[in-house]
């Protein structure tokens, strides 16, 4: 069963992210502030949900969260911050965006980088444990895979629609075919036989 709070702050903020793992598009994440007593039998994380019950469920957030917001992360940030960091960042943005301002942040995983002076914690599995950091999960996904399905009409080789950029059998046969799309991320292993730049990096100081 989730839990509706962490800290006993009202204003506690849910964070999550969607699209690390991608091999092209922005990395998302959500920030959601439920009312304190919030509870719903169906909310969870996004990836147990299909994509009609995570519809229905964006709908419901939007009608009762006390407010949310959606940051986002650009492919060329990725490579250059890596994607730990961009993560970070994507839910630094989320946070920024929000209408009011969170007294205290719970977030999916084990790290994060502090925001501002406002108070967190690092909850591993907390899209199963917490009602608003499974909202944001929602949020993030949902919005995600819409982005990822408009930027397919221009380059459909990569089966965008239906894989959001994650590395499946047939996203990696059209890069081999059809090479690199703009919005590939270019520091990551878009191919198992090739090595990522940074491990280039690596191994060429290894043989150093």
């Amino acid at each position: 069963m989730l839990q509706a709070n962490f800290s006993g702050k009202l204003l506690e903020a849910g964070l999550d992210e969607a699209g690390r793992g991608c091999l092209a598009g922005p990395v998302v994440a959500a920030a959601v502030i439920l009312p304190p007593d919030y509870h719903h039998t169906l909310l969870t994380d996004s990836k147990q949900l299909t994509k009609e019950q995570r519809e229905i469920l964006r709908s419901e957030i939007y009608k009762e969260a006390v407010c949310w917001a959606v940051g986002e992360v650009s492919h060329t940030e990725i490579d250059q911050l890596n994607i730990l960091n961009a993560s970070f960042l994507a839910m630094h943005r989320a946070v920024a965006k929000l209408a009011l301002t969170p007294e205290y942040l719970i977030v999916d995983g084990n790290r994060f980088n502090a925001y501002q002076n406002i108070e967190h914690a690092c909850i591993v599995k907390g899209d199963c444990k917490y009602f608003s950091i499974a909202a944001a999960s929602v949020l993030a996904k949902t919005y995600r895979d819409d982005l990822m399905q408009t930027l397919a009409l221009d380059y459909p080789h990569f089966g965008w629609e239906h894989n959001a950029g994650y590395p499946t059998v047939k996203h990696r046969a059209a890069i081999r075919a059809h090479g690199t799309s703009p919005h590939h991320r270019l520091t990551f292993r878009l191919l198992p036989e090739d090595l990522s730049a940074a491990e280039k990096i690596k191994k060429a100081e290894r043989v150093v």
